[in-house]
C-alpha cells in the first residue's frame, strides 16, 4: 500500500506511541483463533463482518457486541475472562514481531526519541504479550483499557498519552493498524500513521497523514526525522 500524495511534516515529533495489537505484533491473528474459538463453544460463527466491528475497541465495548451480535446470554465480564484464558494459551502457538519493528525500536533510542505503547487491550493481556519480548523496559509508559474511561475511537488514550510525555498533541507521532485506532489518534491532534496488516488492509485510513507499507517504510523515518 502506497501513499503517492505523502509529503513530509514540518511539525516536529518529539515523541512516539505505539499500539501493540497488529502494529508491534500479529497478535490479531491470534484474536482471530480466540474469537473463532469462544463463538465455537457457544455454536456461533466469528467472521470478518464481526472482526471489523471490534478491532482497536476496548474489552467491554469488543465483548458486549459480540453479545449483541449473536444474541448470546453472557455478561462482557464473564466472556473477557474467558477470552484472556484463551488468548494465553494460544500464545505460545506462535507471536511474532512484526516486520521491521525491532530496527524502528532501535532506531529511535539512537535519537532518543521517547515512545509509549496505547492498546486498547486489558493490563492482563499486554502483560502477558510484553513479557514473552523482554519489551516493557523500553517504552517510557504502557497506557491500557485500564487507564482509560473512553477507548478508541475516541482519542482520549492518546491526549493522555501526550499529557504523559509532557508534549502538545501536535508533537505526538501514533502508529496503528486499525480504523478504529487511527481515528482516535487523528482526534487527538497526533501526526496519524496507518500501518494496514493482515485482517485490517480493507479498513478506511482516509483521516491518517500517512498509509505506510509497513513498519519498514522509510517515510516513518523521513517524518521521525532519522533520514
Amino acid at each position: 500500500m502506497t501513499d503517492a500524495g505523502f509529503q513530509s511534516s514540518t511539525r516536529k515529533i518529539e515523541a512516539v506511541a505505539f499500539d501493540l495489537d497488529g502494529l508491534m505484533f500479529n497478535t490479531e491473528d491470534v484474536y482471530w483463533k480466540v474469537g473463532s474459538e469462544l463463538m465455537r463453544r457457544r455454536g456461533r460463527e466469528y467472521t470478518q463482518e464481526l472482526s471489523n466491528a471490534i478491532m482497536g475497541r476496548p474489552p467491554q465495548v469488543c465483548f458486549e457486541k459480540m453479545i449483541e451480535w449473536h444474541s448470546l446470554d453472557d455478561t462482557w465480564e464473564a466472556m473477557a475472562a474467558e477470552s484472556e484464558k484463551v488468548f494465553v494459551s494460544m500464545l505460545d502457538d506462535g507471536v511474532d514481531a512484526m516486520p521491521g519493528m525491532l530496527d524502528l525500536l532501535n532506531a529511535l533510542e539512537r535519537a532518543a526519541i521517547p515512545k509509549a505503547i496505547c492498546t486498547s487491550s486489558s493490563p492482563e493481556v499486554v502483560e502477558a504479550v510484553l513479557s514473552r519480548f523482554g519489551m516493557r523496559p523500553r517504552f517510557e509508559f504502557v497506557l491500557t483499557a485500564a487507564d482509560i474511561t473512553r477507548g478508541k475511537p475516541h482519542p482520549q488514550i492518546y491526549q493522555k498519552a501526550a499529557q504523559r510525555f509532557g508534549i502538545d498533541p501536535h508533537h505526538l507521532l501514533v502508529l496503528e493498524d486499525s480504523q478504529t485506532g487511527c481515528t482516535a489518534a487523528a482526534a487527538s491532534g497526533a501526526f496519524t500513521v496507518a500501518v494496514p496488516a493482515g485482517l485490517s488492509r480493507q479498513h478506511d485510513f482516509s483521516m491518517a497523514d500517512l498509509v505506510a507499507d509497513s513498519l519498514e517504510d522509510p517515510r516513518i523515518r523521513q517524518v521521525l526525522g532519522l533520514g
